[in-house]
């Protein structure tokens, strides 16, 4: 399995990058919020998920650690696969997506193209209880692509991943940490109230 990338950003295409890791182009799919941000000639690190299928193999990049977490729960969902997984993640930046699941919020999740109401219910049901509790109340908002507008990343939530932590574990543990701490600060603090 890849597990990551770090290269240049070498292409650019609707919904794809090619990163040239020392002379080797891997083409990856990445979601509208990502595509935004990145650009050409930028070193990245994409964090990657490996799909390989009876006709072809795949390779999905996401800019943080949760986003990539977040998607693998997302395709465990009968009847959403990559694609509509990565629809999903283009919507809004993962934490939205998040929260938008932990809400409930059926609407905001069916407007990802290839996913319907019913697909987006089945998400709803089988991943609100893995997601953690939402970090607010309220309808979510859509992304809108802007050339300005840079993706956040939440380095602690990425950390604790990393240590073990399931993505609802991470979120319940950072959720009444202060966000005005450092990240190390917001880390430790995580690491005690588990």
């Amino acid at each position: 399995m890849i597990a990551h990338v770090k290269g240049e950003i070498a292409e650019k295409f609707a919904s794809s990058v090619i990163v040239d890791v020392n002379g080797v182009g891997y083409e990856v799919s990445i979601s509208a919020l990502d595509y935004d941000a990145l650009k050409v000639g930028e070193i990245v690190k994409l964090y990657t998920h490996h799909s390989v299928r009876e006709n072809g193999e795949d390779l999905y990049g996401f800019s943080s650690l949760a986003a990539k977490k977040l998607f693998e729960l997302l395709i465990s969902v009968n009847g959403i696969g990559p694609k509509a997984g990565m629809a999903i993640l283009s919507l809004a930046a993962p934490e939205d997506v998040r929260n938008a699941i932990a809400n409930a919020d059926v609407a905001f999740i069916a407007k990802a193209a290839g996913v319907g109401k019913k697909s987006a219910e089945r998400v709803i049901v089988d991943l609100r209880d893995k997601v953690g509790l939402p970090s607010h109340v309220g309808a979510t908002e859509i992304f809108v692509p802007s050339s300005t507008k840079k993706l956040e990343k939440d380095d602690a939530l990425d950390a604790l991943i990393a240590l073990g932590f399931s993505l609802k574990e991470a979120t319940e543990a950072l959720e009444k940490v202060d966000k005005s701490l450092s990240v190390e600060e917001r880390i430790r603090e995580a690491l005690k109230k588990r």
